[in-house]
């Protein structure tokens, strides 16, 4: 890796950046103690979140038309609406519920490495994201990214190889000089197929204290970092 050469950094959202398990199970529990529900928000968390890959599959497989992420989000939580058992829920009640996506939290190191690396280089979210849905979490976070690069831009979801092909298109940079910032194996090896640099930082908790995945990298990224703060550390800012 030749870090002279690193203009921008690339960051997954959704785990790598954000703690999307504790504000569903959270919020979930007080909609759940406002309205009486006996659901194990836990289970439906890990649910949602495991409907995720499935329902972009359909859209790639032409099953389904171009839809952004809250539009997805929507069809599963529908689904998950009648499994759990909460169809009391009225239509403002299921639109709030699906917009926690955009109220999740930052994980403790995010917002402070953030500011670091971005005194040296472009930082945006890469992300299966839409830009609303991104730029209300921004909002809501502190999270102060130079621009938004969502899915949305490219109409194909990660990690396909054309939401790397447009990312680095849209900054006017070569591939190499965009560096992928994941806690998530398969998302930089795609990064990494279409030129791009990678750092793997470790997000152990992501799925709570029982995850199985992505608990170590599974080949050899350029930078492998246990938070933000090292990432920014390794790249000498």
């Amino acid at each position: 890796m030749i870090r002279n050469e690193i203009k921008a950094l690339a960051f997954d959202v959704f785990g790598t950046v954000v703690d999307w398990r504790s504000a569903l199970i959270r919020e979930g529990g007080e909609l759940g103690e406002a309205k009486g529900l006996e659901v194990d928000w836990v289970a439906f968390a890990h649910a949602w979140r495991a409907g995720y890959e499935p329902a972009m599959q359909r859209v790639r497989s032409g099953e389904l038309p171009w839809l952004n992420l809250d539009a997805l989000h929507r069809i599963i939580l529908d689904g998950l609406i009648e499994q759990f058992g909460i169809d009391s829920l009225n239509e403002a009640e299921r639109d709030r519920l699906n917009r926690v996506w955009h109220r999740l939290d930052p994980w403790p190191d995010a917002r402070l490495g953030l500011e670091r690396l971005r005194g040296q280089f472009i930082v945006a979210p890469l992300s299966n994201g839409n830009v609303s849905l991104l730029t209300n979490m921004a909002k809501r976070a502190d999270l102060r990214w130079d621009c938004v690069l969502s899915v949305e831009l490219s109409h194909h979801y990660k990690p396909d190889p054309e939401v790397y092909q447009k990312a680095a298109q849209l900054l006017d940079l070569l591939p190499e000089q965009v560096m992928m910032v994941a806690a998530h194996n398969s998302d930089l090896k795609a990064a990494q197929a279409e030129g791009f640099q990678t750092a793997f930082v470790y997000r152990t908790n992501e799925y709570g204290p029982h995850q199985t995945t992505d608990l170590e990298p599974e080949t050899s990224f350029d930078i492998v970092a246990k938070d933000f703060s090292d990432l920014a550390d390794q790249l000498g800012v």
